[in-house]
């Protein structure tokens, strides 16, 4: 799906309906997870032209014209003798379990060849589970407001959302979640952890969690999600005007619009664009906010298809608005994702802007959904690149001047990124 571009994560945003090659809904950019009662925010496309509300109404699937012809060269004699094996053999042990249906072996079947691929934003969602899916995509659900993803094998909190649940209880980007409600996440998806943590509203949900390799027990009561998008500001001491950004929505560009007329109208030729714990969302909103420091048709991001595809470039609609003689610092940390590192990449390379602060997450994939039976097969087909030709996926994006954000630096209230970046823009050091 998709509007006019997006990164996929979970509950965030979305863009344009695209039937992407015929087949589904693409899901743009980020696979993420976020527990919230946000829509997708950085990858999933969805809807009609223009802006669209931040939670996608409605996803069009359309009919799959798959190829069901079986693969010759492929041998399923294993497949079937254990098919046959546990016909002939499995006995019920509990009261309270009930067989499968032939249907339910089959989705089952399937589950276990997307997980094969071993990436975990390829995944079969049965029926039950596609209907929950398409719920989270339209915003009807409740939850904690973070974003979440797997790295290095375990389900880590890329950031809680501003004024969320999430937030308030003491969650923090890098938190390793390791049970929900007792329940051990490891193989868990990020898709099927995110139907872990959502709920009804006013329920509270166990989180047991590992940060810096201490463990702790967090619980947070599930809301609506209700995420502030951005906050500007002049500081007269320093002539610094800051705009940050804490999520990519079908509004944030007419948001960061307003704001940047604003600075404009400050007169300040220093500006920081803080999008440090931003999850990302619509690729389109991305894209029009790079268009003010870029150029018409300069690279943004480009979406590499692996050959088997074209690739698609998305250049910069040539806004090029920012008055002459400004110098821009991007902020941005290992909570930073999606559609973040796409617009912090594209003023990277294209040397609009200094990027000061810690290495981005590194979401950079983008996912097609397709209807399978009365399920869902969400399958990686694409991933990001930056203008120079980096992956985003994994690599994330490197500032460059890094400077840490540490625990003490937290707890006394002080802020050695946002004063380095003041440093740099007021001294040119």
């Amino acid at each position: 799906m998709r509007k006019n571009g997006m990164c996929y994560t979970v509950p965030m945003d979305f863009s344009n309906t695209r039937n992407s090659r015929g087949r589904g809904i693409a899901i743009r950019g980020i696979s993420f997870a976020l527990v919230a009662a946000v829509a997708f925010g950085a990858g999933i496309a969805v809807g009609g032209s223009g802006s669209a509300a931040s939670v996608v109404s409605h996803i069009p699937f359309v009919s799959d014209g798959l190829d069901p012809t079986p693969d010759p060269n492929v041998d399923l004699t294993d497949f079937w003798e254990a098919w046959n094996a546990l016909q002939s053999n499995y006995v019920i042990t509990h009261a309270s379990t009930t067989l499968p249906s032939t249907q339910d072996k089959v989705y089952g079947a399937i589950q276990g060849l997307a997980s094969a691929y071993g990436d975990p934003y390829t995944i079969f969602f049965p029926p039950q589970q596609a209907k929950s899916f398409a719920e989270d995509i339209s915003g009807s659900f409740a939850g904690v407001g973070m974003e979440i993803d797997v790295k290095d094998g375990v389900l880590t909190v890329i950031a809680p959302l501003k004024g969320t649940p999430a937030e308030a209880a003491g969650i923090k980007p890098g938190d390793q979640i390791v049970a929900i409600d007792n329940k051990p996440t490891q193989g868990l998806s990020v898709d099927e952890a995110a139907n872990e943590i959502r709920g009804p509203i006013g329920t509270t949900i166990t989180l047991s969690l590992v940060r810096d390799g201490n463990p702790l027990t967090i619980k947070v009561t599930r809301a609506t999600i209700q995420v502030p998008e951005t906050s500007d500001g002049y500081d007269p001491k320093t002539g610094v005007y800051h705009i940050a950004l804490y999520e990519f929505t079908s509004d944030s560009a007419g948001l960061f619009d307003q704001a940047f007329q604003r600075f404009k109208a400050s007169g300040s030729k220093e500006l920081v664009i803080d999008l440090r714990d931003n999850p990302g969302g619509y690729l389109d909103a991305a894209v029009d906010i790079a268009s003010h420091f870029l150029p018409k048709g300069a690279t943004i991001v480009t979406e590499d298809f692996g050959g088997k595809g074209s690739n698609q470039v998305h250049t910069s609609l040539g806004y090029d608005d920012v008055p002459p003689g400004t110098k821009v610092v991007v902020l941005i940390n290992g909570g930073s994702a999606s559609a973040s590192e796409i617009l912090a990449g594209a003023l990277k390379d294209n040397h609009v802007a200094t990027l000061i602060g810690t290495r981005s997450f590194g979401k950079g994939s983008v996912q097609e959904l397709i209807p399978i039976g009365g399920g869902s097969l969400k399958v990686t087909i694409a991933r990001w690149i930056t203008p120079d030709g980096q992956w985003i996926m994994g690599n994330g994006i490197t500032p460059d001047i890094t400077v840490p954000f540490t625990k003490a630096d937290a707890n006394a209230g002080t802020d050695p990124q946002m004063a380095r970046a003041v440093q740099f823009l007021t001294t040119g050091k």
